[in-house]
């Protein structure tokens, strides 16, 4: 009994002792690096330096560990087993962390970079996933496991996983395509065919998610997102045309119709947020007569969809108050009836 204590009690000393040093070392190397990271304007170290903390803390354990296990006298079984044991959990460990890292580190690029590349759930799941597929088909491997074999169960079994899983399948290759597709991005203006209209907030691997102007929430699956008609306000550019359809009474002069509306609108710009001075607002008689008013529109442009509501409050206001400065009057709808007596009726 006391022999095989002494044959446990150096090995675990080692480990101990080994973990601790580690541990040590690794606190001074963060407190370096943190403050090397706040001289830095990147922020990729400070990713890699917050990616890297927690798993760092199993490396040092899974060394001393494997310290321990090396100088000790046990059977060579069980030392092959506690082995293979303490690689699964390094690879585990370095798989998540670099995982982790990669998805940061993709998501600070495209957002510092300005690339037209939507950061969703969707593209940063298909990352990870692939990075820990990748890590799982390593451990595999390690510990002895042939994956060419499960390869090819898995695509036997995939056929049927495929048929159970149609919608499920069909939703994500549709997130994938809207991706590539670059039709529908996060961040975009669209109106469904059925009227919702509002922000994408997210392109999962099932649904995009719309945020609808109320502040709801409108979950739509991708597959059927991708067979609707979409309205993207967003493309090819932000900046649109706005029209406003203006009526005045018959007895109005066109020219000065066309000259009033035309300085309100230009006298607008920079005073009202999102109209654009670039085009011109200008004036049009068109469509023209109409059964009671001549019909005006005034085309002007603003900078996205979401001012066309404040744009057109603002501007129908100046034009309403010029109108009535300028004396020009408005419109009512009316109706000319002619009343015809027959002559037998006359004549009783």
């Amino acid at each position: 009994m006391n022999v095989n204590l002494k044959l446990m009690l150096m090995p675990s000393i080692i480990a101990i002792v080994v973990t601790i040093i580690l541990l040590i070392i690794r606190g001074i190397a963060f407190r370096f690096f943190n403050i090397w990271t706040k001289r830095t304007e990147t922020r990729i170290d400070d990713i890699v330096v917050k990616s890297l903390r927690a798993p760092s803390v199993y490396w040092c354990i899974a060394i001393g560990l494997y310290s321990g296990i090396a100088i000790s006298e046990l059977p060579e079984r069980h030392l092959f087993y506690l082995s293979k044991a303490l690689h699964v959990i390094v690879i585990l460990s370095i798989t998540i962390a670099t995982a982790n890292l990669l998805g940061k580190i993709f998501k600070n690029y495209v957002q510092e970079s300005g690339l037209p590349i939507p950061t969703t759930g969707l593209a940063y799941g298909i990352l990870k996933g692939t990075i820990i597929i990748i890590g799982l088909l390593i451990i595999l491997t390690d510990i002895g496991i042939s994956i060419t074999p499960l390869i090819t169960a898995l695509g036997v079994g995939g056929l049927a996983v495929a048929l159970a899983l149609q919608d499920t399948l069909a939703n994500l290759f549709a997130g994938i395509h809207i991706l590539v597709e670059k039709s529908i991005r996060v961040g975009d203006f669209i109106k469904l065919e059925t009227g919702q209209e509002g922000y994408v907030e997210d392109i999962t691997w099932r649904t995009t998610r719309i945020r609808m102007m109320q502040n709801n929430m409108v979950i739509i699956p991708n597959n059927k997102l991708s067979l609707s008609v979409v309205t993207n306000y967003n493309l090819p550019e932000k900046k649109m045309a706005l029209s406003i359809s203006i009526s005045v009474s018959y007895s109005a002069d066109p020219d000065v119709i066309e000259r009033v509306v035309a300085e309100e609108a230009k006298g607008a710009i920079g005073e009202v947020a999102g109209l654009l001075s670039d085009p011109e607002p200008v004036v049009r008689f068109i469509p023209g007569f109409g059964e009671s008013s001549l019909d005006f529109t005034l085309a002007c442009h603003i900078r996205e969809y979401a001012d066309h509501a404040s744009v057109q409050h603002e501007l129908r206001k100046r034009i309403l108050k010029r109108f009535k400065k300028e004396g020009i009057e408005m419109p009512f709808p009316h109706r000319v009836v002619y009343v015809r007596e027959e002559k037998g009726h006359k004549d009783n």
